[in-house]
């Protein structure tokens, strides 16, 4: 009897198997930015290692630009029960749900995975009388009109020097935020002078903070990054943390096994050599967090940045 019981056990487990693999086949993920972009890079980067991995075959990868990427949240709700059907998506859409009063918000869709993040730095020109983060603070204090440069309003850098306005005693809604629409716009700015302090990714500016021609004063982490020899925020006084960070969510309306497999698929690929490589190559922060957790951390984060952009005065 225990052998037969074992050998049904046995035939129940093969069944099931291609269920799943049927359930992650035909994957499309949409990057709702144009080419080229964080995100479109991102869907890029997964649509290959799960196909690599032999976790999904095959993947496809298509672009849905637009305010943020609003426009494809929406076409995502209106996919629900798609269980095909992943979107990229980070902090910069949990703003722009806000600033740009989407109907539709994170809380319609059906939330998978944090992925990457990337931490923010906030630079003056080597010339630039600031030479600590204490000095830059003491300064916009006393004059709260200096210019920070940095990407679109309501988005991760704004929102970064609303966070340090606040820490450093300033007005959130009295500073003078100068918005770029792309990263070297920015970094023409504050290498011309034009601007007082600057702020983006590490990423954008590290060439030119290596070469001697920016200052780094402070970087937005928890603590010190391995390779970034950049001081945090926090360990000079100022209760400042943020990521800008990448993650994935699926269609509403899917089932709890449906949901399973899709978090399944990403822890796997997480745990690949290929991410790890990936996240090495592209020099990306592994910010992983999957399943409830992620669920948990959505509600947190649109919380804190309806809060960062109603005292920067982008919402009511």
């Amino acid at each position: 009897m225990k052998k037969t019981a074992i050998l049904a056990a046995s035939a129940l487990l093969t069944f099931a198997a291609p269920a799943t693999a049927q359930n992650l086949s035909n994957l499309r993920i949409m990057a709702p930015a144009s080419p080229g972009g964080g995100w479109d890079q991102t869907s890029r980067a997964i649509q290959s290692g799960l196909q690599n991995q032999g976790i999904a075959k095959p993947v496809q990868v298509f672009n849905v630009p637009g305010a943020g990427g609003t426009i494809g949240l929406a076409q995502l709700y209106n996919s629900k029960g798609d269980s095909n059907l992943l979107m990229t998506m980070g902090l910069v859409m949990v703003g722009a749900i806000q600033t740009n009063s989407s109907k539709v918000d994170l809380s319609r869709v059906t939330p998978i995975a944090r992925l990457t993040g990337e931490y923010e730095v906030i630079v003056v020109p080597a010339n630039s009388p600031y030479k600590t983060l204490g000095d830059l603070a003491a300064a916009w204090k006393a004059n709260p009109s200096l210019p920070f440069a940095g990407g679109s309003a309501g988005g991760t850098d704004h929102m970064l020097v609303g966070l340090f306005a606040k820490a450093a005693g300033v007005d959130p809604r009295k500073m003078n935020y100068v918005p770029f629409s792309g990263g070297g716009e920015t970094l023409a700015a504050v290498l011309g002078n034009q601007v007082t302090a600057a702020v983006a990714g590490y990423g954008e500016f590290e060439a030119q903070i290596k070469a001697g021609k920016l200052r780094a004063l402070g970087i937005s982490a928890p603590k010190a990054q391995p390779g970034i020899p950049v001081a945090t925020m926090k360990s000079q006084g100022f209760n400042v943390e943020l990521a800008n960070w990448r993650g994935i969510v699926a269609a509403p309306g899917l089932s709890s096994s449906e949901k399973g497999a899709l978090v399944a698929a990403m822890d796997k690929l997480h745990a690949s050599k290929e991410w790890k490589d990936t996240l090495k190559t592209r020099n990306w922060t592994d910010l992983y967090m999957s399943g409830s957790k992620f669920d948990v951390f959505l509600k947190l984060e649109a919380t804190r940045t309806r809060e960062i952009l109603k005292d920067i005065g982008l919402v009511k």
